[in-house]
This record gives structure tokens, C-alpha cells and sequence, in this order.
């Protein structure tokens, strides 16, 4: 699993969505947990200008992210 990233973070609409995805993808099977809480995100993106845009049109969408154990 060396080539497997250490950090994944998926983005979902529903609390539901991003919750069931650590069983729907077997995420403890491939050596990851869980980092933190899900919760409402909403995303900007910022430039190297400092110029902000919001991501998603500004929709709050459910963070979840998954971080490879240390063996």
C-alpha cells in the first residue's frame, strides 16, 4: 500500500453520503481511519494573487477525510 496516499478526503452533499463511505469503501480494509469530525464545509479557492472565488458555488458540502494508520 505504499503507493496509497496518506491523506484522502471526500466530498458529499449529505451528512449520509460522506459517513457510509468509511464502510461502502472498505477504507479500515485498505489501513485508513478516520481524521476528525464530518461536518458542513463550505470551499474557496484562493489564488497566488490573493483573489478568492468560491468553490462549489459557495454550497456547504460534508467533508470527510481518511488518514493512513501508522503501522
Amino acid at each position: 500500500m505504499a503507493d496509497k496516499p496518506h491523506r484522502i478526503t471526500f466530498l458529499a452533499k449529505t451528512f449520509s453520503a460522506a459517513a457510509l463511505e468509511f464502510h461502502r469503501g472498505r477504507m479500515a480494509e485498505k489501513g485508513y481511519r478516520t481524521d476528525g469530525r464530518i461536518e458542513a464545509t463550505v470551499f474557496n479557492m484562493i489564488d497566488e494573487d490573493g483573489k478568492i472565488d468560491s468553490a462549489f458555488e459557495g454550497a456547504p458540502l460534508f467533508a470527510v477525510t481518511f488518514v493512513k494508520r501508522e503501522d
